[in-house]
């Protein structure tokens, strides 16, 4: 039986890069989709359901970082790298704390992109299919770790595969408290594009969707000078 070409959606409005990235991707094996703008990025989310979303910040119609909101507001996981020319630490942290996975800056050699985008879809693998029955729960919340589903009072949370990593790594110390650089290690590899920031716009959101009072959390805490800690 011969396995479906995962599926990759690259957003991009210069056309002679959409047609480099889109021809290197499909001598790699991947289905390709390009959208030019915004909107039509948001379609064909719908419509193409990739398995990854390769995605340029500075867009016609509607930018990156819109398409990127819209995205997670709309629940939808599927991971996304952020390319583009912005390069400023705060435009990276804008767009990890928007829920991307991985940011590349221009210019890059197409083998660090298709090297960028195999990590993000293996990542996701691990994240999404591990093997055996595994449910973690506390306060009003479980983690179905097989399923990759989260819920709190019965009700879906969605997060994007870096948050359900990082929560993972929490919940998985059993109350050891953790480093920012021991996060990065086990949730980012130690991405080079990885600040500590990034590590700490993933924590609030994790305590946004999972605590009962964010601002007071009981689950997620935070341990002076010496990183974060899980509390069941």
């Amino acid at each position: 039986m011969i396995a479906e070409a995962r599926r990759v959606l690259v957003v991009e409005d210069n056309n002679n890069l959409a047609l480099g990235l889109s021809n290197n991707l499909r001598l790699e094996g991947y289905e390709v989709q390009v959208a030019e703008d915004g909107r039509k990025a948001l379609e064909q989310v719908r419509s193409f359901g990739p398995d990854a979303v390769v995605l340029d910040l500075m867009l016609p119609e509607m930018d990156g970082y819109q398409v990127l909101r819209t995205i997670r507001n709309n629940g939808s996981a599927v991971p996304v790298l952020i390319l583009t020319a912005l390069g400023d630490e705060a435009d990276k942290v804008r767009g990890f704390r928007m829920g991307a996975d991985q940011y590349l800056t221009k210019p890059f050699s197409v083998v660090e992109f298709l090297s960028r985008v195999e990590a993000l879809l293996r990542r996701a693998n691990t994240t999404w299919e591990k093997p055996g029955r595994s449910v973690e729960s506390f306060g009003e919340v479980t983690v179905d770790v097989e399923a990759g589903i989260v819920s709190r009072n019965g009700t879906d949370v969605a997060l994007t595969p870096k948050a359900f990593d990082l929560l993972l790594a929490l919940v998985r110390r059993r109350g050891a408290v953790a480093s920012r650089q021991d996060l990065m290690h086990d949730v980012w590899g130690y991405d080079k594009s990885v600040i500590s920031r990034t590590v700490d716009a993933h924590i609030a959101e994790l305590r946004r969707k999972l605590e009962a009072d964010p601002a007071n959390p009981v689950h997620i805490i935070t341990v002076w000078k010496r990183g974060y800690r899980f509390q069941p």
